[in-house]
């Protein structure tokens, strides 16, 4: 006689296996990072998030910020921040993903998927300039003067005076734009890979 231990139990080993698999995918994400043109070279772009987004569509949202989570806890094991950028990371990376999540699944579409991404994509460029002015640069400075960074980022645009300046022109616009090279490529594979992730035959 089944009950509902038994029924349940696939479903949660299915739900830790993609959770694991999609960390791992992010973890790995995380080496290729590369410098972007219109930022100073110390800022890095990778699409560590993308595997996040795509368990908080397909798991849930809770998926998306374990993902995050793990990757980050992974990350720490050869950390250079002393586990400041992994914890920053990680709340960057939460604020994308649990409303993105959290929207879809209210309403499984493709209108809320994309109005819960760009949801995600907006605060967490938002929050990122509270978590650079507060945390990340003044831990930058223990190894570069503010004075010098400040002097990066005017060398590409001479117009910005002040960090909190910078991280608004900058890094605000930046974060927001690494979000959505995640959502479009989520939107373009998503539902090629979503069957395999909840175990559906197609």
């Amino acid at each position: 006689m089944m009950n509902e231990h038994t029924i349940q139990k696939p479903v949660n080993i299915r739900y830790m296996a993609v959770t694991a698999m999609l960390s791992a995918v992010a973890f790995i994400l995380m080496f290729f990072e590369f410098s972007v043109p219109f930022m100073p070279a110390f800022v890095k772009l990778d699409l560590s998030e993308l595997p996040a987004l795509i368990g908080a569509f397909s798991m849930g949202p809770l998926c998306g910020v374990l993902v995050c989570l793990v990757k980050n806890l992974l990350h720490v094991l050869i950390t250079t921040t002393g586990g400041v950028g992994e914890l920053s990371n990680f709340v960057l990376g939460a604020a994308f993903v649990l409303p993105a999540g959290f929207i879809y699944k209210r309403k499984k579409s493709r209108k809320t998927a994309i109005i819960g991404s760009l949801t995600g994509a907006v605060l967490m460029a938002l929050i990122s300039v509270v978590s650079n002015y507060f945390v990340m640069y003044p831990f930058y400075t223990a190894f570069l003067p503010m004075d010098e960074i400040i002097a990066m980022y005017q060398a590409i645009f001479p117009g910005v005076n002040g960090l909190l300046e910078c991280l608004i022109v900058f890094n605000m616009p930046f974060t927001f734009l690494k979000g959505m090279i995640s959502v479009v490529i989520t939107f373009l594979i998503y539902k090629h890979i979503s069957p395999v992730l909840k175990g559906k035959q197609r």
